[in-house]
């Protein structure tokens, strides 16, 4: 049977860059899941290549059909935003492993869906001032920055991201990512020894 390995992470902590490194790899040979979003596309962003984008009704109809494994929904200074996965058919785990990344919460509602001994778990962590800067050098660079929404995000990573909440979760090992190339190596490792 195949794994599902789950990078998860504050914001600006790194799990993008680590999940994109870590597809290229052909070792792995990671497949993946496209997750569902009704927030508004960023710039340079693809649907149906980082999200799936639909709205509230499109949501609605996916829950009816009772294909929501999972949803997670933010107020932010813009609305309403969900995130959510979808029992699709992308999932083969007879077959493949997967390289997916998310929130803690969301890795909690994916293990309580598949299973402990199908979830490996990611948690990536980065010093808080290092990953306030990244963040906002991040939101610098859209083509219209949205930075009351990178402070929201960036306060509630301190609960959703509490140690009570990844302990419930069953995570003990962690991966510091103050050297890129250090954590990458420890994460590979980690993905060989649970393959």
């Amino acid at each position: 049977m195949g794994k599902i390995f789950y990078i998860m992470g504050k914001s600006a902590s790194g799990k993008d860059t680590i999940y994109q490194k870590l597809m290229e790899e052909k070792e792995f040979d990671f497949h993946t899941v496209v997750p569902y979003t009704t927030r508004p596309m960023r710039t340079h962003e693809i649907n149906g290549r980082d999200y799936f984008f639909t709205d509230e009704a499109g949501l609605e109809e996916i829950r009816q059909q009772g294909r929501l494994i999972e949803l997670r929904s933010y107020s932010t200074v813009h609305g309403i935003w969900n995130y959510f996965t979808v029992d699709d058919g992308q999932l083969d785990l007879a077959n493949y492993n997967y390289l997916l990344v998310g929130t803690l919460e969301s890795y909690a509602a994916m293990r309580r869906y598949y299973g402990a001994e199908v979830m490996m778990p990611i948690l990536v962590e980065v010093e808080d001032g290092v990953r306030l800067q990244r963040a906002l050098d991040r939101e610098k660079s859209q083509d219209h920055p949205k930075y009351a929404e990178m402070c929201r995000r960036f306060l509630a990573d301190a609960e959703d991201f509490s140690e009570e909440k990844i302990e419930a979760a069953g995570i003990v090992q962690r991966f510091g990512n103050d050297s890129f190339e250090d954590c990458l190596k420890s994460i590979r490792n980690y993905i060989r020894e649970k393959m």
